[in-house]
């Protein structure tokens, strides 16, 4: 009896490890993917290494420090994002699909305890690593509009009272042009990224040329004496360069949105060179000039109108930067509501061509609030990139555990080809995450505060739908024996014209809702369809296989609606396609949809307790209707009301 709290069912898994999921061409998609995916990592040359060698926290720009930290930086981006993101992680797509949450659909149902009002442990990490993945979604577009437009600071002191307020209306008008999709965003900001890499790579080969020497940072010799010199302090400055490969999460959460062989043209063709060259041009010039370490990134063109035009140029892309999270976001939203871990929401489809490409108005003003209320309180990018990096190394610690259980029980790979690389992924994440700790006071916090909000709200929707699921099943009469009250009524229950369709979440007996019907009006109509919507744990179902349609009796029927946890589901739709296949017997358009519309009580009388269950009556209150979801007509549709304490 689904109303706003209706429970899925989730079947077997089908795991996709090759191929791409993109119908667009590779070219084309390369360049969309590169204004929508690697906007976030291609703009962190404008703060990682300042962060390095500032004063308040950093090192000295000495020769030795800044070949160690490009050390650091250069072999980040290749263990990273190379070899852990674009070599192995990107593999584990579900039907094409990509993201923390798509890698948990993979997961086995006993890890997840799917069904039970408890979590799972694998369902813990990848809920609280999604949440971290919100945390980052705030941050991100804040650190990267920030430290762009604090550029005409740098061009003249005379323009830094208006570095807040134009940032703040930056952050306004990216979020205000979400709705036109990402393909519609990507077409626009793609060509943008491509001059952006192209500028930023030719301005560190020009800085480059002048002093080679920094091109032995390639060695990892410098890393580790750069560890050797600082100890602990070291360890600090790491927390400062995963600011280089922040993003690397995102390539994977917008897998979706146009495949995985676009995203990996991208990185080696342009995203990588790009930045290797630039972080090198920074260090060659700092070795030249140390007082640059102010800002190394705008210390690469002279001060002036080349100044205000790499500030322009910086903006732009560090707007583009904010479009990775926040797609990815959307993203999530979807996935976490089709796996029923969030309220439904309106979701907004935005291409014919791709179905992963959407936008999610809540989602997209929510971050919007949150992006501007985090400028408004740091009001400086270095204090925002304390806040940084502890959910970014969080998500990708718990990206590496989660991929290991998929390995292992999902696509059978044997422990001794699956442990290795736990065991390197895990090395590199648990050594930036323990670098990040460092900054939990500095505003590290934050992330950490929105993660732990989000993750509730998860949780709490999670137990109260298998809760109230468990109640309905307690009010459900066996199918066998309502048919048998039916028949004894026969004689004295009229049959009126039309169609009735129940929604339950119980596809085996029936739903109170219909027993509740013939008690009240001691009426039936003369077809009657009970119909579950059983959400599956791949991204999409074929046309072919989305209904399945089972008679019960004469003029009364079972139908079950497969849906994927990337699709959107019109029962009309799919009700029409049904009766025109021959599936069904009943008139389209004669058809009155039955829903439960559940009033939580939130007593101390029941299983959740009185705050949780406010909680989850509150969200079921503002979640929205299955009619609205379900994308059925406001004039068939009714409600019957039922008082529940979970």
């Amino acid at each position: 009896m689904p109303g706003r709290g209706d429970v899925m069912h989730e079947p077997a898994t089908s795991a996709r490890t090759d191929g791409d999921a993109s119908p667009l061409p590779d070219v084309r998609a390369t360049v969309l993917a590169l204004g929508v995916v690697f906007g976030d990592i291609g703009t962190s040359p404008l703060y990682a290494l300042k962060e390095c060698v500032q004063p308040a926290h950093g090192v000295a720009a000495t020769p030795d420090n800044v070949l160690g930290i490009l050390s650091l930086v250069f072999w980040a981006l290749i263990l990273v994002v190379t070899v852990k993101y674009l070599t192995f992680i990107l593999r584990a797509d579900n039907e094409g699909e990509g993201g923390i949450l798509a890698l948990l659909a993979l997961v086995p149902e006993r890890l997840r305890a799917v069904g039970s009002p408890r979590l799972g442990w694998a369902a813990a990490l990848g809920l609280f690593g999604a949440a971290l993945l919100y945390g980052d979604g705030v941050i991100t577009p804040a650190i990267s509009v920030l430290s762009a437009v604090e550029g005409l600071a740098v061009a003249t002191e005379a323009l830094a009272h208006a570095v807040l307020p134009v940032t703040c209306v930056v952050l306004l008008a990216l979020f205000a042009v979400q709705r036109g999709g990402t393909a519609g965003v990507g077409r626009v900001f793609g060509p943008i990224m491509v001059t952006w890499f192209v500028a930023i790579g030719g301005l560190g080969t020009y800085h480059l040329a002048r002093n080679p020497v920094v091109l032995g940072a390639v060695s990892p010799a410098h890393a580790v004496r750069f560890f050797h010199d600082h100890g602990l302090h070291g360890l600090v400055i790491l927390g400062s360069v995963v600011l280089a490969i922040t993003g690397a999460e995102a390539l994977y959460a917008d897998m979706g949105h146009f495949g995985r062989r676009p995203i990996r043209l991208g990185w080696y063709c342009l995203a990588l060179p790009g930045l290797v060259l630039n972080y090198f041009g920074q260090g060659a010039n700092l070795l030249l000039h140390p007082d640059a370490a102010a800002n190394p990134f705008f210390a690469l063109v002279p001060r002036g109108p080349a100044t205000y035009a790499l500030v322009a140029l910086a903006t732009t892309a560090t707007v583009i930067a904010s479009q990775a999270l926040i797609s990815g976001a959307f993203s999530l939203t979807r996935q976490a509501v089709q796996l029923g871990y969030l309220p439904r929401m309106q979701i907004l489809h935005t291409s014919r061509e791709t179905a992963g490409q959407i936008y999610v108005p809540a989602v997209n003003w929510a971050l919007a609030f949150g992006c501007i209320a985090l400028v408004l309180l740091f009001r400086e990018s270095s204090g925002l990139a304390a806040a940084y990096g502890v959910a970014v190394t969080g998500s990708m610690t718990i990206t590496s555990v989660l991929f290991y259980v998929v390995a292992r029980h999902t696509l059978g790979w044997p422990r001794s080809r699956a442990l290795p690389l736990l065991v390197l992924f895990l090395g590199v994440d648990l050594l930036f995450l323990g670098a990040n700790l460092f900054k939990l006071l500095e505003g590290g916090y934050i992330p950490l505060l929105i993660a732990a909000a989000l993750f509730t709200t998860m949780a709490v929707w999670k137990r109260g739908r298998a809760l109230m699921a468990a109640a309905f099943r307690d009010l459900m009469v066996p199918l066998p024996q309502f048919e048998r009250r039916l028949h004894r009524a026969s004689d004295r229950l009229p049959r009126v014209p039309g169609t009735a369709v129940f929604l339950t979440s119980n596809s085996e007996d029936t739903p109170p809702m219909l027993a509740h019907h013939v008690r009240h009006n001691k009426a039936l109509q003369r077809h009657v369809v009970l119909l579950t919507v059983i959400t599956e744990r791949v991204p999409r179902v074929p046309p072919a296989q989305r209904v399945h349609v089972t008679e019960l009796g004469p003029r009364f029927y079972r139908v079950l609606v497969h849906s994927g946890f990337m699709q959107g589901t019109s029962l009309p739709t799919l009700l029409r396609r049904a009766v025109g296949s021959g599936l069904l017997a009943v008139d389209p358009d004669d058809l009155t949809y039955y829903l439960g519309r559940e009033n939580i009580l939130a007593t101390e009388a029941g299983r959740m307790g009185r705050w949780t269950e406010g909680l989850f009556a509150f969200m079921m209150r503002n979640a929205r209707s299955a009619a609205a979801y379900f994308d059925l007509p406001a004039d068939q549709v009714v409600e019957l009301g039922l008082q529940i304490d979970l």
